[in-house]
């Protein structure tokens, strides 16, 4: 029987000594670009937002959005995804190649072409335009930018190969300007910017994982739940971050939160089980708080063996590679307890996504 592989969060003195961070403190260069396209790695910007009337805003900038097969190298592109509240879907990609990028270390400031996706941990603007889509968004942070520990995990016996996550924006305003086709609309809501980098295909460390944000009432908060690969004896991190009016009340997941998924359901086009409830029960002795997501609909679905060509198709078979993304809408509820009794519950509209082997 093998060993199990290491793999563990990112939180002694020597892991914020190694990547030069401080405890609770994160600066403008946490948000600027980390990976400086070196070969294997990946990165993106991602930004989403729900707004007041009921339509969902998603545009993503990928360094290199190959983060199943990072090694083949810098393909940066800029993803748009506009659901209106009257059920129209309107999705772009731009794809240029690499002599059309440039990003700065200092500080969040990416560009692609024309787009662009720039800010400091509490402003941000970010432009999208291809063809007939052209879309400017606002985003001010209410909470201020955040990580677990050092937003690392490391996976191998070495600490060689890592994930690394930063929501530079846990929960904002947000007032964006689209123009479709010559007809401009205008929104306000709330949205969230996070950043992501990695040195290895996300495939080949995690089985399966959650993640989901939203505003309900007073209070903001970001969920995930990562489960390892076998070979690292599906290790489990647990996160998760809540704030009220603007201020964390609490954000330590590994000693305090309990995960579990509720209500199984056939997903038709996988086979697969998924479920439509996810609970993160959040109790520290001094206060207790439950975040339930609850499945509406399936807003987008991408099958990794479908990006593909061919022949890697048929290796992702082979390896057990081929996985699932799936970004879903619904609605969160936050409940404050005192004791066994809920003193508090809230409700809104929330986003929250999986990504697992298939």
């Amino acid at each position: 029987m093998k060993a199990k592989i290491h793999s563990v969060m990112g939180a002694t003195p020597e892991h914020y000594k190694r990547l030069g961070t401080l405890k609770h403190q994160i600066m403008p260069w946490e948000d600027g670009y980390r990976t400086r396209g070196e070969k294997g790695t990946y990165e993106w910007l991602y930004f989403d937002s729900q707004m007041d009337d009921g339509s969902t805003l998603v545009i993503v900038f990928y360094s290199n959005k190959w983060t199943l097969a990072p090694s083949r190298g810098p393909s940066p592109q800029v993803t748009f995804a506009l659901h209106t509240a009257d059920g129209k879907e309107y999705t772009e990609a731009l794809e240029l190649p690499i002599s059309s990028f440039s990003s700065s270390t200092d500080s969040c400031d990416v560009r692609l072409g024309d787009c662009y996706f720039r800010g400091d941990l509490n402003e941000y603007h970010i432009h999208f335009e291809k063809g007939d889509i052209e879309a400017d968004v606002h985003l001010v942070g209410n909470v201020p930018a955040w990580r677990p520990e050092t937003g690392y995990f490391y996976f191998g016996n070495k600490e060689q190969h890592y994930f690394a996550w930063l929501p530079a924006v846990p929960e904002g305003k947000v007032e964006a300007k689209v123009r479709i086709n010559g007809f401009t609309s205008r929104y306000t809501g709330t949205g969230y910017h996070d950043h992501n980098w990695g040195n290895i295909s996300m495939m080949s460390i995690m089985s399966h994982w959650y993640w989901g944000r939203a505003k309900v009432g007073r209070y903001q908060t970001i969920t995930s739940y990562i489960t390892g690969e076998k070979k690292y004896g599906y290790s489990k991190f647990p996160i998760f971050m809540l704030a009220k009016d603007g201020e964390i009340i609490g954000d330590d997941a590994v000693r305090f939160l309990q995960f579990r998924e509720e209500d199984p359901y056939i997903d038709s086009k996988t086979g697969q089980t998924f479920f439509n409830r996810l609970i993160y029960d959040y109790n520290d002795g001094q206060q207790h708080y439950r975040v339930t997501y609850e499945r509406e609909e399936d807003i987008e679905f991408v099958r990794a063996i479908d990006t593909m060509s061919r022949p890697l198709r048929m290796v992702a078979r082979i390896i057990s590679m081929d996985g699932v993304y799936i970004r879903f809408t619904g609605q969160a509820t936050v409940e404050c307890f005192d004791g066994d009794r809920v003193v508090e519950s809230v409700t809104a509209p929330a986003i929250w996504e999986l990504t697992s082997k298939i």
